[in-house]
Formats: structure tokens, C-alpha cells, sequence
């Protein structure tokens, strides 16, 4: 956007990442072809819908949703909004309208963290542009959809989403490919402000491919008394993805709360975590994942640090091994920087204990159907302030996986 930040990214271009599995760039291109605009997604083809709804995106049923984005490769095809004082379009046409977003491009996630963020700079890239005016409260949530169909592109993709003062906004962002084993590549950036008593619930479900690389980069900002609520889930094959979502509790009494579910297949790498800087009096945040590998591997950071008084902060990380191969890597980290402060972790990697498959078989079922039942247990995370509506959808999105996972 600006020629700083060009020059800035052009001195990462190759900077890999501080932690986690390199990828070479130069096996992607990062240009495709511009698509058509769709004034009515309904009319996309049914296999790409299916996709879509497996991630989380109705297209069918839009009554459910306050607006849609779509972008297909690097091309936004479709936004769309039915309740005032939401916005939603591409983040190309908000700079246009908004001389004031360059207050915020860039500022929540540094363009030269490495050589992602300098692609998605440098490359051709969209994304969208998601905003409640002050007071506004999202009927139901914003969709957004950021699909992958041509093999071997490097999608860029940059977005901003600001919830005003005392807003509330819900988005389920569904993350998908039409490729079957052909390789793809997704760069992400999310910048999240949340103003003062403002809230953000932010859902993301992912459903890539075999061969697919995946680095998401995220940050949040929140002022005093606001809530930034982020759910992700991933249990579809992936071939490496490394995400480390960071949240800035920069006011008084303002919160985060990070809830992941991940199940690793074989030849899957996954390296996902969060980070969480307590820097307002009272602040607090809750980090919970679970984590389930049927023979790849996997990498769950947490990471809390408090830096003002009274503040609170609790990890939690619980992985379970289904075969014999593949690994789980917990890595909890605690840091405090001053007294009057709570920060605590629990972390736990282990198997199916054997006397609790024999316990339900004793009750009637198979041990397929017991081992089932102690896995979707596990999977089951109780999200404190999650929306009626975007509970149903989480748990939609983990039971539609169970019958792959089993």
C-alpha cells in the first residue's frame, strides 16, 4: 500500500520463519488469471458449493448470514451485506473508499515478519475488508470463503476486519480447495482491531489437500473491555501448515480466547499455537487445544505473557495418539514480567486408555464404536461465549470429520 511497505517486504523476501517447516515460493507462481464476478454465488457449480459447505459456507441458504465473500484464487467474486451498519467488500475497494485504512494496513502484523508476509505484499493479492460501525450488533454471522482452484498457485491474501466501539461482529471464514492432490499454496494475513467494548467471535475451518502448504498470519488488537473470540478447526489432510496467531490485550479488562481442534494424517506436519501479550491492568485470556494424530505430526505452542497488573491467563493443551506413528509436541510457555499476576498451564499427550474402550464394550459397543465415542469426547470443547448459532456450526464442521478421522 504504501512504498515503505514495499521496501520493507522486498528486504524479507527471503526470511524464512522463526520456527517451523520452510517452503520454497519458488514452486508456486503467484499469478492467476482474473476471474468472473458472481452477483449470485448460488449459481457457482454444485461441486464447488459442497466445498464451500463443508467449510462452513452457505450459499443455498444465505438467510443465515448477514453478509458474503468470496475470492476464488486471487480474485474476489462475490460480496454482499443485508444488515446496516455492517461492511463487507474487498480490501482493494475499501482502500479506495477509506483514505483512513492505512491507519491499520500492516500495523497489526509486521510485512516483514518473514518471507510470507512479503509475499502476499509483493504478490497479487486480495482479500476482504469486514467492519462494524459503532453499536452495531451482527444478526447473523459475516461468511467468508477463500478457495484455491487452479494447482500450483500461491494464493495471497490480505484482510482487515474492525469492530467499532461497542460492537459485535461473528464471521465464519471457510478456508477450501477444489484441487485433489495437486499443489497449492495459501498465505494469509489478518489484521483484527477491537475497539473499546467491542467483541469479535472469529471461526475458521480449514479443508485443504494432501499436498497443500498452509502459513496464516494473524494478529489482534483489542482496547479496553473488548473480546476477540477465535475458533479453529482443522481435520482434514493437510501437507504442512504453521500458524502462531498473536492477540495484543493492549486495553483494560480486555480478553482473548483461543480454541483450536487439529487432527493430523499421515504425511501431515502441523506446527499451530497462539501467543497472547496481557499488556492491559485486568486483562485476561484462555488458550485451549486439542490435538489428535492418526500418524502425523504435530507442533502445539501456547504461549501467555503478562505484562500489567491483575491480569489472568490459563493454557491448556491435550493431544491424543490413535496409531503408533506420527508425534505430538507440546510446548506450553509461560511468561510474567511483573508480581500480581495468574497465568497458569496444563498440558497432557497420551493414548486411548485401554480400561475405558473395555468399559463401554462392556456396556454393548464395538471397540470401534467405543474408541469413537472417547474421540469425539475429546474432540468436544466448551467455548465460554460462543453464539448458539456458531456452536451448531463447530460442531457441524468436527462431526462431519469424525468418519474420516475413524
Amino acid at each position: 500500500m504504501s512504498v515503505n511497505n514495499k521496501e520493507k517486504a522486498k528486504s524479507a523476501a527471503n526470511k524464512p520463519a522463526i520456527m517451523g517447516e520452510d517452503v520454497d515460493l519458488t514452486k508456486f507462481t503467484r499469478e492467476a488469471a482474473p476471474l468472473k464476478y458472481q452477483t449470485d454465488p448460488s449459481k457457482l457449480s454444485v461441486a464447488t458449493k459442497k466445498k464451500m459447505l463443508e467449510a462452513g459456507v452457505m450459499l443455498d441458504n444465505p438467510d443465515q448470514r448477514t453478509g458474503t465473500f468470496i475470492q476464488i484464487d486471487n480474485t474476489p467474486v462475490h460480496s454482499s451485506v443485508k444488515q446496516e451498519g455492517v461492511e463487507v467488500m474487498p480490501v482493494s475497494q475499501a482502500i479506495q473508499k477509506y483514505d483512513w485504512l492505512g491507519d491499520y494496513y500492516w500495523k497489526a502484523v509486521n510485512v516483514d515478519t518473514d518471507k510470507y508476509t512479503a509475499s502476499v505484499e509483493l504478490g497479487q493479492n486480495d482479500g476482504y475488508f469486514i467492519r462494524t460501525t459503532p453499536g452495531t450488533k451482527t444478526d447473523f454471522p459475516v461468511q467468508a470463503c477463500l478457495y484455491l482452484s487452479k494447482a500450483k498457485l500461491a494464493q495471497n491474501v490480505h484482510n482487515i476486519i474492525i469492530a467499532e466501539e461497542n460492537s459485535e461482529l461473528h464471521i465464519i471464514t471457510g478456508c477450501t480447495t477444489a484441487l485433489g492432490n495437486e499443489p497449492g499454496m495459501h498465505l494469509g494475513v489478518s489484521e483484527f482491531y477491537i475497539k473499546k467494548g467491542a467483541k469479535i467471535t472469529f471461526t475458521m475451518i480449514h479443508g485443504w489437500n494432501p499436498e497443500f502448504a498452509v502459513r496464516p498470519r494473524t494478529a489482534a488488537i483489542i482496547e479496553d473491555n473488548g473480546l476477540f473470540l477465535s475458533n479453529y478447526v482443522l481435520m482434514k489432510p493437510v501437507k504442512t501448515i504453521q500458524m502462531n496467531p498473536i492477540a495484543r490485550c493492549n486495553g483494560e479488562n480486555a480478553t482473548a480466547r483461543f480454541n483450536s481442534v487439529l487432527v493430523s494424517t499421515p504425511g501431515s506436519n502441523m506446527d499451530v499455537g497462539s501467543r497472547v501479550y496481557l499488556n492491559g491492568k485486568g486483562s485476561r485470556t484462555e488458550i485451549i487445544s486439542r490435538a489428535i494424530t492418526t500418524g502425523g505430526y504435530i507442533t502445539a505452542r501456547g504461549y501467555i505473557e503478562g505484562n500489567a497488573p491483575e491480569v489472568k491467563g490459563h493454557l491448556e493443551c491435550r493431544g491424543l495418539l490413535l496409531e503408533n506413528k506420527g508425534a505430538i509436541h507440546a510446548i506450553p510457555e509461560l511468561k510474567g514480567t511483573l508480581p500480581g499476576i495468574d497465568l497458569y498451564h496444563e498440558a497432557a499427550v497420551g493414548k486411548i486408555a485401554e480400561e475405558e474402550v473395555e468399559y463401554l464394550m462392556a456396556r454393548g459397543l464395538t471397540r470401534e464404536e467405543a474408541t469413537a465415542t472417547i474421540v469425539r469426547g475429546f474432540l468436544r470443547v466448551d467455548i465460554e461465549g460462543l453464539p448458539q448459532m456458531l456452536n451448531e456450526e463447530l460442531k457441524r464442521a468436527i462431526k462431519d470429520s469424525e468418519k474420516d478421522l475413524m
